[in-house]
């Protein structure tokens, strides 16, 4: 997906400690579609590698264009799309074209630069509800080749009567097969009845944990969608429940320990890094995103930037 917010204006909400914060969503524009933004924060720009969370839906797409995101760039990141309903049409500069449906991943690694477009096809389904997330590629990886990949199969496995699927990294015993560059974890926990248990974590990493569907309770903390709670490392477990229906997300990585600079869909370091992205997108470095039809995205015009404490 594409953004243009620079700097989100939110605090934490309700429940603090030093290891565990709630904070609420913000509402951000992508084409004609609102979305809840939970991360970044102000407060906090990424919890382990994960650097942004976007949640839409659900929405009735019945008989309208539906998702229309036209190509645009990107660099230092991996793009994680996960689907609870409905379908999207995924094209790249890579040549790539694939359909994304519920339970399945796409994972496309921007390293040093590629440019994609996101968009219900033709036909799509009438509802349409996901979950996009990025994930900041270190230091020592952001300038990679681009690559693309698709995951139809993924591991699932139970927890206090969860189904728990495995997206990235590892949980509870299941691996996922997707390559990434840090060491995180992501994890749907959807309730096909009443569940309750304790999800095991690694004490090493901090998480976040929202609900997309439904409620979720953790560390008896409630939580609704639009809601994201943190929880800091040196835990090996949190409590969740949540009612039959309910889908929530687990998030978490060993914290990044680098700063990042994200503006428009770009994560870099410096400015210049920033600039230069810019400028290729802005020539035609990234190459054509092939099948659009329409015109690409143009940057916004480029900010001061500060550099956060």
């Amino acid at each position: 997906m594409s953004t243009v917010d620079a700097d989100p204006a939110v605090e934490s909400q309700g429940v603090k400690t030093d290891d565990l914060d709630v904070t609420d969503a913000r509402e951000a524009h992508v084409g004609e579609m609102t979305v809840r933004r939970l991360l970044p924060l102000r407060s906090r720009r990424s919890v382990g590698a994960w650097c942004f969370v976007d949640h839409y839906g659900p929405m009735s797409v019945d008989g309208v264009a539906g998702m229309r995101v036209p190509p645009h760039p990107h660099i230092g990141l991996q793009t994680v799309t996960w689907l609870l309903n409905g379908d999207v049409l995924h094209r790249d500069s890579l040549g790539s074209e694939q359909m994304i449906r519920p339970g399945q991943l796409n994972l496309m690694t921007a390293g040093r630069g590629i440019a994609h477009s996101e968009e219900s096809p033709a036909g799509h389904d009438p509802l349409l509800h996901g979950v996009q997330l990025w994930v900041a590629l270190p230091g020592a990886s952001r300038g990679i080749e681009p690559t693309f990949a698709h995951h139809a199969e993924l591991p699932v496995t139970g927890v206090g009567g969860f189904a728990v699927t495995v997206f990235a990294g590892s949980l509870a015993g299941a691996r996922s097969p997707a390559r990434m560059f840090s060491e995180i974890v992501g994890a749907e926990l959807a309730a096909p009845r009443d569940a309750s248990g304790g999800v095991p974590l690694a004490p090493a990493h901090e998480h976040v944990i929202f609900a997309a569907t439904g409620l979720a309770q953790a560390d008896d903390v409630v939580l609704r969608p639009g809601q994201l709670l943190y929880l800091g490392p040196g835990r090996d477990q949190v409590a969740v429940s949540a009612p039959a229906g309910s889908r929530l997300f687990l998030l978490g990585g060993v914290p990044l320990g680098e700063r990042l600079l994200m503006w428009w869909n770009l994560v870099a370091r410096t400015p210049d890094e920033i600039e230069a992205a810019v400028a290729d997108w802005r020539d035609g470095r990234f190459g054509a995103v092939a099948g659009y039809d329409g015109p690409p995205l143009t940057a916004p015009p480029l900010p001061v930037f500060k550099t956060n404490p």
